[in-house]
């Protein structure tokens, strides 16, 4: 077999040695060994990878790596790692058979270390071979020990270590070549432990290791026959790194340089020479082109990986000296001038990424470092990110150019930059980041690149004292509508005046009916349209203390009453303060705008207005030219408003600022506060009708003024008539209802043709007739006053229940029979509690008075004593005592004195009469009890009379009629009213049934 690279010399050097010195032997065999238990089986992808990527470097063509685990008989597996670029030479093999030397000394453009190498073969191969165009070589752990055994000084050595020998320091030639394509393969037989391990890495290798081994462009992995291709394109800044059919593009940023020979003055020889560096960091980028978060473990990568943690979320590739495990950095002045670097390149990678607040992610997270380094380079990158230029702000005005960066120092970020808020402050906040930087997951790289946080309270701050059209207010308002309404209360506002109100309490929000421009004169806080016209704008102003400034509120102003209840001292005074007219417009314009009712705001009633004199008076005060009302109202009552003025106004708003075309409405919540004529004597006269006791609750009041005014009744009384029916209303008091003050006026003031309507009667009225005189007017007017109808209509008022005691004692009227029967103990009733004066002359028949101080006049008690009486009688109406003291009367039963003085003819009990039973009937009695006797005649005090009853449960007397059998058992049961309906009982006691059969029906 050929030996291409004298492989029989360098085992005679190596034998040599070791039989010189057996402690040789012992140090390759335990240098070796701590690479074994080093567990380096995960590196294993690695290095050869990275031998590839210097055979490629060296021959200056693209590297091409193909793993490919295939099966050998007796159930064995292979792995087989052919990669193009540089074949194997002499002291290729001198430094594979070689723990602490390398080939690669001199090749400043190569990525593998020193120490470990073709070494992590161990860690799953006995049995290494290497495969090239230029030759082979292989390694045995077999032939070495038989070798080793072979030489006298190291036997006690080899049997003390139970033949372990170091396999990697005796070569051998080897037969076979690389595949067709490749120039360099190598062979490793699979132990039968490492298998699984080395099925699973490929299974796990990574497509990104190719961004630290930029001399590989491809990497084919075939397990099992299926091929996945890695490979790695570098356009830069961009490297687009392809796993089977996913591809994904990494953003790159690289510093490069040579490190001071004195940095390297503690390294070992090896390294010493290698001073040039290239500090790459990597970072993936989505379809958007905005970094996510690296795929894989966080480590770094030195180049290739190391055991090192990464906490910032970018792959970093960097020759950072490694300690003898190849796990970890050393610390040291290489390790922090690579550091720097590294900052320098990550300030360089966001710098260059897009201006997409997703950049925060790769910002350091204060205290979150995972060791030493991590922290060194988090701290380092830091500084350099707090240095530099590369936040994106929202300044873009004729200062500032839209693609402007800033340092982190010199830029600001909302507190909540939701909607339009950034763009409403452009200009106002320096430094303002564009909107979405404010997101809550980009806080804490924020507050650490030292970001100035920009609160609703910095916002009011920053916009105090600005000038900018209401527009631009319009637009901040609306970006902060669902803002902290407790950090915004001195949120400056512009008015609709030019002024600026230093907080949006109690400013009026125009709405579409306000008249703003002619507005002036009142002095107002109404906001600038233009800076409330978005809803959103109005919305946060009103949340803020704004009030909605429709023309009904901003006459609710108390400004707005002030100034009008002082217009006319105002005049008075001169004025000062502009033009009265342009009050007037201003107040005029917001009532017509409000479509406010006369009478509804009653201090309108005080604006000053021009009269036809070329004098200012309340509006109050004035009537409208030609206004209804001015005809019945007495010779200059009230002023009249200038024709010119009222020409130029609307009619309504003039009403409803108070200014006269009828009748006006005067509204209060009690009596004392209707400024009219006659409230207080309406309040007593309502009060006389209610019962002792506690004062009423007055109800809102309605009335009407200047009725003291009126010269023509008969013209205003179809105006009066033709106001609102709360005019009208009756009162209710307690459940009481009383007439209302404008029906009581009218009632007591001779309104109808110089009569007083409460002392007239109504047309229809049949009660009252000759009593009262017809009142005459319209029916709509009568409708309004109403003139008594009937006796009750008099009796409400107690007035009118005493004018009324007066006309029955005047002989030239009449009172209907139906009427006197009970209006004397209706009167009583009424009048109960006063202190009345007796008539003169008293009511005893329809058509008849009595003097009771000419003749013995009495009040019918006792009807049975009727026949007795010697003068005229006043009919009781079931209440002779009230009727006598009302009219200062005795009883007839006070005044006869007579008893029985016939002798029955005979004696009978009630029920044996004929016709007892319907009697009964018609009293509800189940039967007639006590007995009747039967005189003829039947005589008292002297002279006949029809019936007599009984005393103490006595037998009744009567003269045998129906008419007084019926007066006797009705006076006997307390049933009065029904003495006619038992006389007839009487009378047809063969018509009973029939009679009872009537009585059904009804």
């Amino acid at each position: 077999m050929s030996d291409p690279f004298d492989t029989a010399a360098l085992r005679r050097r190596v034998l040599a040695a070791w039989g010189d010195s057996p402690a040789r032997f012992r140090e390759d065999a335990n240098a070796e060994e701590d690479l074994v238990r080093g567990g380096y089986r995960d590196r294993l992808l690695v290095e050869l990878a990275q031998n590839a990527a210097d055979a490629a470097v060296r021959a200056g063509v693209p590297g091409r790596l193909r793993l490919e685990l295939a099966a050998v008989g007796g159930g064995g597996e292979v792995l087989h790692a052919a990669n193009t670029g540089a074949p194997l030479d002499a002291d290729g093999v001198a430094g594979l058979a070689s723990l602490r030397a390398s080939a690669k000394r001199d090749q400043e453009a190569t990525v593998g270390r020193f120490g470990v190498g073709f070494a992590a073969v161990l860690a799953v191969s006995d049995e290494p071979a290497v495969h090239s165009l230029s030759g082979g070589v292989r390694f045995s752990a077999g032939r070495t020990r038989a070798e080793v055994a072979a030489v006298p000084a190291l036997a006690g050595e080899l049997a003390r270590r139970e033949g372990a020998v170091p396999v990697l320091r005796l070569a051998w030639p080897a037969e076979g070549a690389p595949p067709e394509g490749f120039a360099t393969e190598v062979v490793l037989p699979l132990r039968a432990g490492a298998r699984a391990a080395v099925r699973a890495a490929l299974q796990d290798l990574e497509a990104e290791l190719l961004l630290a081994l930029p001399g590989l462009r491809e990497v084919e992995v075939v397990v099992d026959g299926a091929v996945r291709t890695l490979a790695c394109t570098r356009t830069p800044p961009l490297a687009r790194v392809r796993d089977g059919d996913r591809t994904t593009v990494w953003r790159l940023a690289e510093r490069s340089g040579e490190l001071p020979a004195a940095l390297l003055a503690d390294r070992p020889v090896e390294e010493r020479t290698r001073r040039a560096f290239t500090v790459t960091w990597a970072v993936p980028l989505d379809d958007d082109g905005r970094p996510v978060p690296p795929p894989g473990r966080p480590v770094v990568h030195a180049p290739t990986p190391s055991d090192e943690p990464l906490s910032l979320p970018a792959r970093l590739l960097a020759p950072f000296p490694l300690g003898p495990d190849r796990r970890h950095v050393t610390s040291g002045p290489v390790t922090a001038a690579l550091v720097d670097a590294a900052a320098a390149a990550y300030a360089d990678l966001v710098t260059a990424l897009p201006p997409d607040p997703a950049v925060l992610a790769l910002v350091p997270r204060v205290g979150l470092a995972a060791a030493e380094l991590d922290a060194d380079l988090g701290s380092a990158v830091l500084d350099r990110l707090r240095a530099t230029a590369w936040l994106p702000v929202a300044d873009a005005d004729s200062h500032t150019d839209a693609g402007t960066r800033r340092p982190p120092g010199r830029a600001a970020v909302l507190d909540d930059d939701a909607g339009d808020r950034v763009g409403a402050l452009t200009g106002v906040v320096p430094g303002l980041l564009p909107p979405g930087w404010a997101r809550r997951d980009a806080a804490p790289a924020l507050a650490a690149l030292g970001v100035r946080r920009v609160g609703p309270a910095a916002v009011v701050e920053a916009v105090t004292g600005i000038a900018r059209p209401p527009s631009w207010w319009a637009r901040l308002y609306a970006a902060f509508e669902t803002a902290d309404r407790e950090e915004l209360g001195a949120l400056p506002v512009p008015l609709a005046d030019g002024r600026t109100a230093p907080g949006p309490a109690g400013v009026l929000l125009a709405g579409d009916d306000l008249p703003v421009g002619r507005l002036g004169p009142l002095s107002l806080r109404i906001a600038h349209p233009d800076a409330v016209a978005p809803p959103a704008a109005r919305r946060l102003l009103e949340r803020l203390g704004a009030r909605p400034a429709t023309a009904a509120a901003v006459l609710a102003d108390p400004a707005v009453r002030a100034a009008v209840e002082e217009s006319v001292d105002a005049v008075d005074e001169g004025f000062d303060d502009g033009d009265p007219a342009d009050l007037a417009d201003a107040v005029l314009a917001l009532v017509a705008a409000a479509g406010t009712a006369p009478g509804e705001l009653p201090w309108l009633a005080e604006l000053a207005l021009p009269d036809d004199d070329g004098t200012w008076a309340p509006a109050g005060e004035l009537l409208l030219p030609g206004a209804p009302l001015a005809a019945v109202l007495g010779d200059g009552a009230l002023g009249t408003l200038d024709p010119d003025f009222a020409a130029a106004h609307d009619p309504a708003a003039l009403q409803a600022a108070g200014v006269l075309s009828t009748f006006a409405l005067v509204r209060a919540e009690d009596p004392d506060d209707l400024d009219v004529d006659g409230a207080g004597e309406w309040a007593d006269a309502v009060l006389d009708r209610l019962p002792p006791g506690t004062p009423p609750s007055w109800p809102p009041l309605t009335t009407v003024r200047d009725l003291d005014l009126v010269a023509d009744w008969a013209g205003a009384l179809p105006l009066l008539a033709a106001l609102p029916d709360e005019a009208w209303a009756d009162v209710v008091l307690d459940t009481v209802t009383v007439p209302c003050h404008l029906r009581w006026w009218l009632a007591t003031h001779p309104v109808l043709d110089g009569q007083r309507p409460g002392r007239l009667r109504h047309p229809s009225s049949t009660q009252l007739q000759g009593l009262y005189e017809p009142a005459q007017a319209a029916p709509e007017v009568l409708a309004r006053l109403r003139p008594p109808a009937t006796v009750d209509d008099v009796l409400a008022d107690p007035d009118a229940a005493l004018d009324l005691l007066e006309r029955l004692g005047d002989p030239a009227r009449t009172v209907p029979a139906a009427v006197l029967r009970d209006v004397h103990a209706r009167l009583a009733a009424a009048l109960d509690g006063l202190d009345v004066e007796p008539p003169e002359r008293v009511r005893v028949a329809p058509d008849r008075v009595a003097d009771p101080g000419r003749e013995p006049v009495a009040v019918l008690d006792a009807p049975w004593l009727q026949p007795l009486a010697d003068g005229p009688l006043v009919p009781a109406g079931g209440a002779p005592g009230a009727v006598a003291d009302l009219l200062d009367l005795p009883l007839l039963s006070e005044r006869v004195r007579a008893a029985v003085e016939s002798a029955p003819e005979s004696r009978h009990a009630w029920a044996d009469l004929p016709g007892a039973d319907l009697a009964a009937a018609r009293l509800g009695l189940p039967g007639l009890a006590g007995e009747v006797e039967v005189h003829g005649p039947l005589l008292a005090g002297g002279r006949p009379v029809p019936w007599w009853p009984g005393s103490d449960g006595g037998p009744d007397a009567v003269d045998g009629t129906p008419a007084a059998l019926g007066r006797a058992l009705a006076w006997r049961h307390g049933a009065w009213p029904l003495r006619q309906a038992l006389a007839e009982a009487f009378a047809e006691p063969g018509r009973s049934a029939d009679l009872a059969a009537e009585d059904g029906v009804g």
